[in-house]
């Protein structure tokens, strides 16, 4: 896996939301805020840049970068907790929203724990995630079938970026939440009829 680009752990993300725009911010590396994305970059960079404290036997490091070349992933995580008394650690992630139905958010988490495991080569047996609407903490255990799945993740993410194109937009509802809506024009681009209209200028009919 040294050989192969290594895959940001926020692509995983990105890849599950929309594949199109997964290649859009990672391969032509284009990038557009709107209110969503904006709130959570604020969110992280509070949670970020915050100093690295002990409270009651547990170290809490903000902004971490971690690197795992052989599963291929790099990235930062929002807050690792050292709980000392038990040696264990704990990647935090911090969301603007609220849980989601599908398990990404889960498979973003264990991609930082697979990260930790490969850095520092120790076994990391849950995490958390937060969430800013629902104030609400859950925590996630990285069990075989999870794992498996963001091992698969990162096969299709690294897939994507080998082939070095970038996906035809397909409109859908989720569209309206992307704030690169205005640079990938899925309503134009997913509906694109040129080619059969030149086609009819030129070919006769039966």
């Amino acid at each position: 896996m040294l050989d192969v680009r290594l895959v940001n752990i926020s692509a995983l993300q990105h890849f599950a939301f929309c594949q199109r725009q997964c290649a859009l911010i990672h391969l032509e590396q284009v990038w557009q805020e709107n209110y969503l994305t904006a709130h959570g970059r604020q969110l992280h960079e509070r949670v970020d840049n915050g100093e690295p404290e002990t409270r009651k036997g547990v170290r809490f490091e903000r902004g971490v970068v971690v690197t795992a070349p052989h599963i291929g992933l790099t990235g930062k995580l929002d807050l690792l907790e050292h709980h000392k008394e038990s040696n264990q650690f704990i990647p935090v992630e911090y969301k603007r929203g609220k849980p989601k139905a599908s398990d990404i958010d889960k498979v973003q988490l264990c991609a930082q724990a697979l990260c930790i495991e490969e850095t520092l080569s120790i076994s990391v047996a849950n995490g958390a995630l937060w969430y800013w609407q629902t104030r609400k903490r859950i925590t996630v255990d990285f069990d075989l079938a999870l794992r498996q799945q963001t091992i698969e993740f990162v096969k299709q993410v690294q897939q994507l970026f080998e082939l070095g194109m970038t996906p035809p937009a397909i409109f859908g509802s989720h569209c309206n939440a992307c704030s690169l809506i205005d640079i990938c024009q899925p309503n134009l681009t997913s509906k694109d009829n040129s080619s059969s209209y030149i086609k009819s200028l030129y070919c006769v009919g039966d």
